[in-house]
């Protein structure tokens, strides 16, 4: 896991449909037709975190459902959450 420099977090954040830079963090809101299946994309995104030991900030707020990502060990953004944040926004495709 390597902390990106701040060019580096902005060129990536610039490649990702609808992420967001939140000053530690990179954010995305998902909207869904029913809460249930926001409810289904956050057991998904539990379940991959878990797997790569690496978990994400969940806000589930009815139909949206939002993801805030940093990595506390390397003191900001790595590549990690950058590949994370792709994961989830193909698991949200699977979803909705």
């Amino acid at each position: 896991m390597r902390r990106l420099t701040d060019e580096e977090i902005s060129n990536e954040v610039a490649g990702l449909s609808g992420w967001k830079l939140d000053e530690k963090f990179i954010m995305k809101k998902y909207r869904f037709k029913e809460f249930l299946t926001g409810v289904a994309f956050v057991n998904s995104i539990a379940n991959l975190s878990e797997v790569k030991n690496h978990h994400p900030f969940i806000s589930i707020d009815y139909k949206m459902v939002t993801l805030k990502l940093t990595s506390w060990h390397a003191g900001g953004i790595t590549d990690l959450d950058i590949a994370l944040a792709k994961q989830y926004d193909a698991l949200y495709e699977k979803h909705n």
